[in-house]
């Protein structure tokens, strides 16, 4: 069998994807589950967080959201048997591609699939799924009534925030980076319920004409959003940043001047720089910034359980219709590369999903 795996040859350099011939699984004991992967989603490789965790080798496994059914489970495997339907991620450090048709994994990070629900739905929503809760939950502590704004809503990752968001009973605004992304946000509609849009005002960027700071205060009558979901920023000056980011991208004191009192930041932004007027402003206005890292779930066992329960409440909005992933048309799997390529360069709007 052969699976999917990048290559760089040093940091900083741009990776290469290749299909290698894998060894033979390992003998199925303990907690681990034999899995028939029936799809694989695709997301970009943070490359400089594996350098950072020393995971770094020849080859790195690539696809780690994966949905596919249990051939063979270990002695000491207590939630699953062979033939359930199931859907997880991959932990970083693992050595198995879900780009591959057999994998091994724990039973600790997986949950049942819905019937309801297809493959490519349920491995293209459950990574986007994590993060918006983390994001949505864990970070800002999302409540009914509160008002949001998501960068780029647009995205597969931000059509999943919006509609978290939307369930809870929150207000949400949105950027837009096209006219295409301002239409498919203004059409976004609940699959239940009442079919008013799930975003209450949409802010086209794609000109760099309007001002997000001035149309948000205009949109809370001026106490500004209760929680920020960036999707980058602009950390220095005009003539410090490349012309595609200065385009699309809100400024740092942008995001601060439109945060309300005691509002939550969750930024993407992982080399975020806040001189001493920036946090002075977030003191007087006593709000929290937040580093939006969906891998801490797996890089310590101590929320397992809570992972786990999140996991079983992505599937169960993405049954009931709360969840309406943006993805592209499933591909094959030899068309795995050239996907991942795209991906790697941040040029899919839609999520790559590979089918087998």
């Amino acid at each position: 069998m052969k699976g999917l795996y990048f290559q760089q040859s040093s940091p900083g350099e741009e990776i290469s994807f290749v299909f290698q011939e894998r060894e033979n699984l390992p003998d199925i004991k303990d907690n681990y589950v034999k899995l028939q992967v029936k799809a694989c989603a695709l997301s970009w490789i943070n490359t400089k967080l594996l350098s950072e965790m020393k995971l770094e080798k020849e080859f790195f496994p690539v696809g780690r959201e994966i949905a596919g059914v249990v051939l063979e489970v270990g002695s000491k495997v207590s939630f699953f048997h062979p033939d359930d339907e199931v859907v997880g991620i991959l932990p970083l450090d693992s050595e198995e591609s879900g780009v591959c048709e057999i994998v091994r994994i724990h039973e600790h990070y997986l949950v049942h699939k819905p019937e309801k629900v297809t493959w490519a739905e349920a491995a293209g929503v459950i990574r986007d799924g994590i993060r918006s809760y983390t994001a949505l939950h864990s970070l800002s502590h999302l409540s009914p009534g509160k008002s949001v704004l998501i960068m780029d809503g647009a995205s597969a990752f931000g059509t999943i925030a919006i509609q978290l968001a939307h369930h809870r009973g929150a207000k949400v605004i949105s950027t837009a980076y096209s006219l295409e992304d301002k239409q498919y946000l203004e059409r976004l509609r609940p699959a239940i319920g009442l079919k008013q849009p799930l975003v209450v005002r949409v802010i086209d960027v794609s000109n760099g004409k309007v001002d997000v700071a001035e149309s948000c205060l205009e949109e809370t009558g001026g106490i500004g959003v209760d929680i920020i979901l960036d999707a980058g920023v602009r950390l220095y000056s005009k003539d410090d940043e490349p012309a595609l980011k200065l385009h699309l991208l809100p400024h740092k004191h942008d995001i601060i001047t439109l945060l309300g009192v005691g509002g939550h930041w969750i930024t993407t932004e992982e080399n975020l720089q806040l001189d001493p007027p920036d946090s002075h402003c977030l003191f007087l206005k006593g709000a929290t910034v937040s580093f939006l890292n969906d891998e801490v779930w797996n890089l310590s066992n101590v929320q397992q359980g809570k992972y786990l329960c999140i996991l079983k409440d992505v599937m169960e909005k993405l049954s009931s219709g709360v969840f309406r992933p943006l993805l592209d048309e499933p591909v094959p799997p030899y068309d795995a590369r050239v996907s991942m390529e795209i991906v790697q360069k941040n040029q899919a709007r839609k999520k790559q999903v590979i089918q087998f």
